[in-house]
């Protein structure tokens, strides 16, 4: 079984915090595209992995702990 962590954050770091989230998410999605496409934007890395399912299954459990901080931060406002 995991573990749930509270952490308290202010709201700067907070929105610091969900914007490195969606750039990771992000950099995931477009990794997924290269895989199904070949094609790379410019000025991107392709992350590491086997394949476009794999790339979209880590975007979706970034995309997953985004949705949960966004919930909690409405909850909270």
């Amino acid at each position: 079984m995991s573990k749930t962590y509270c952490i308290e954050l202010g709201d700067l770091d907070l929105g610091q915090l969900l914007d490195g989230l969606e750039a990771r998410a992000e950099a995931w999605e477009k990794t997924a595209d290269y895989h199904r496409t070949g094609e790379s934007p410019t000025d991107f890395i392709v992350e590491e992995c086997n394949d476009a399912h794999e790339a979209e299954g880590i975007a979706n459990h970034y995309r997953s702990i985004i949705a949960k901080i966004q919930k909690q931060k409405r909850e909270q406002s």
